[in-house]
C-alpha cells in the first residue's frame, strides 16, 4: 500500500468514528518526514475517563501487528464496532496517545520505522 493510501486510510477511520460523536469542530494536523508521521486530530467534544480509557485501549494493543492490520483493514468495512476497527488502527501505528485537550478530544498517532523519534514531532501544547 502506498504510503498516502495508508494515511488516507487512517485518516478516514479516525475522522469517522471523531465524526459519530457529531462535533461542532474537528481539525487535522499531519506532519510527515521521509521515516514517519505524526497524525494528530481534535474535536470539541470532551470524553469521560472510561471513554478515553477504551479508545486509548483499542488504539494500543498489546502487539502491534502491521501486515495483518492493512490485510483486514480492507475487509472490515463500515459494519464493524468502533472498537474493532480503532484496534486495526492501533495495529498499524507505532504509538497512540488520547486525551482531552483545552476544547476536547486529542488523538495522536505516531507512524515510522524503529529509528523515528515521534519526540521530534510532538505537538507541545505547552509553548
Amino acid at each position: 500500500m502506498k504510503r498516502k493510501d495508508f494515511l488516507n486510510n487512517l485518516i478516514a477511520e479516525v475522522t469517522n468514528f471523531m465524526l459519530e460523536g457529531n462535533p461542532l469542530r474537528l481539525v487535522v494536523s499531519l506532519h510527515q518526514e521521509s521515516d514517519g508521521a505524526h497524525l494528530s486530530f481534535f474535536d470539541d467534544r470532551k470524553r469521560n475517563e472510561a471513554e478515553l480509557m477504551k479508545i486509548r485501549k483499542a488504539l494500543n494493543p498489546v502487539h502491534n501487528r502491521p501486515e495483518l492490520a492493512g490485510y483486514y483493514g480492507m475487509m472490515t468495512g463500515h459494519d464493524s464496532s468502533w472498537d474493532a476497527r480503532l484496534k486495526l488502527i492501533g495495529w498499524q501505528v507505532k504509538h497512540a496517545s488520547v486525551n482531552n485537550s483545552d476544547s476536547g478530544l486529542q488523538i495522536d498517532l505516531w507512524l515510522g520505522s524503529d529509528a523515528f523519534n515521534p519526540a521530534d514531532f510532538t505537538i507541545d501544547q505547552r509553548r
